[in-house]
């Protein structure tokens, strides 16, 4: 019943984001700001997830195993078109972020059940491992402080390496020292999301793309808002939601350019320098078919207004011109990079709750003990762990927030 109601709706909406509204007992969220929905049909539903990227389908996937009523709403023609179709495709390891975090929780967590669901359902992946250089002497400090908080967070099989160590492992690359994280790998993000998106169909999940819901009223026990780049905003359309739990957005581009004019891939492993303000570095990325990619850097975006954000009008292209400044960040550690053989790749928006300069802020996870709402969990700030930690994140709400 609801399936087909659903399927009608998306005949008659157009192919971008319409409103939807979403009745949760006595708490109302509607993009619309009303606060009645007299005579409005009503259609009940256990979980509705909003948002259709790699965290949304992970959440969707483990809602539904758990043999609830799922429905996923996106605004985008498919999945997965945002955050997660334009990012390194990196499983990381854990290293970086504070312990006890949900970032380092989640992420380690999610790496194992990663790799498990990844061996399991054939996904294309690769744990190659990566290395973390320093390539002055100021940087080693840091280096070790990287493997200490690693080892914090329960990161194994980390390896304090000299840099001609490292330098046999890898004959392009030149450091001091590097730190090995063997547990790192890459991954197919398109596979992975289709497997996700395949495994909750045919467990009952409703996916409807191009619309959320319209003239209608769903009374599900929880939403999860999952949308990404446009969680905050669209968290600002729930009626009874104070703004005072609403974090701040800021965003970051990131763009990548490809390796050209070889045929020799340079190096077996990811290569990252030390993580720099908003990121990780202008780092190496392998993908499974060879390519070899470098970024992201970082740059960060003002002026966007609400509008743009929940419609995802940010500027995704990369200019040539760009290039300049990634060669002498590279040459850091790859000195043999040749003039002329970056090729402007791709490039992707990090939702992000702190701005330049300032420190690092940890997912945000928020139930009904922050905001007062019945059953509505905000996904703020997912980006890098983001991937890695998706299926941590999903097991994480399943089990915390899902009510009988």
């Amino acid at each position: 019943m609801l399936k087909s109601k659903i399927q009608s709706l998306e005949r008659i909406s157009s192919s971008s984001s319409v409103v939807f509204k979403i009745l949760k007992s006595r708490n109302i969220a509607t993009t619309t700001g009303s606060s009645s929905s007299n005579g409005v049909p009503k259609e009940k539903v256990d979980c509705v997830v909003i948002g259709a990227g790699v965290v949304g389908l992970a959440v969707a996937r483990e809602l539904t195993l758990k043999g609830r009523e799922v429905l996923v709403l996106e605004s985008a023609s498919t999945f997965g078109t945002g955050i997660s179709s334009r990012n390194s495709e990196v499983i990381h390891a854990g290293i970086y972020y504070p312990p006890n975090s949900l970032k380092a929780i989640l992420c380690v967590r999610g790496r194992e059940l990663l790799y498990k669901y990844c061996s399991e359902h054939n996904i294309p992946h690769n744990q190659i491992g990566k290395l973390i250089v320093a390539t002055g002497s100021s940087e080693i400090p840091k280096l070790h402080n990287l493997m200490n908080n690693g080892i914090k967070n329960g990161v194994g099989g980390l390896v304090m390496m000299e840099g001609s160590d490292a330098t046999r492992m890898e004959p392009e690359l030149r450091c001091l020292k590097a730190l090995l994280s063997p547990v790192s790998g890459i991954v197919d993000t398109h596979s992975l999301m289709l497997s996700l998106v395949g495994e909750a169909e045919n467990h009952g999940t409703t996916f409807s793309y191009n619309t959320t819901v319209i003239e209608m009223v769903l009374i599900p026990k929880l939403v999860v808002n999952s949308a990404g780049l446009s969680a905050p905003v669209l968290a600002k359309r729930f009626d009874g939601l104070r703004s005072a739990v609403i974090p701040p957005a800021y965003y970051a581009r990131g763009c990548y350019f490809t390796l050209s004019n070889t045929t020799i891939c340079p190096f077996k492993h990811l290569i990252y320098p030390l993580p720099e303000d908003g990121g990780i570095g202008v780092h190496v990325t392998l993908d499974l078919n060879g390519q070899v990619k470098f970024g992201p850097n970082v740059e960060w975006i003002d002026g966007i207004d609400d509008v743009s954000s929940f419609l995802n009008k940010f500027d995704y292209s990369v200019c040539t011109n760009r290039a300049k400044l990634f060669y002498p960040l590279i040459r850091k550690y790859y000195p043999n990079l040749k003039d002329g053989s970056l090729d402007p790749g791709y490039a992707g928006i990090r939702p992000k709750l702190s701005g330049p300069q300032q420190s690092p802020v940890d997912f945000v996870i928020q139930g009904e003990d922050i905001h007062g709402i019945t059953g509505l969990v905000n996904l703020f700030g997912i980006e890098s762990p983001g991937l890695t930690s998706s299926m941590g994140v999903a097991e994480h709400i399943a089990t915390r927030f899902f009510r009988c």
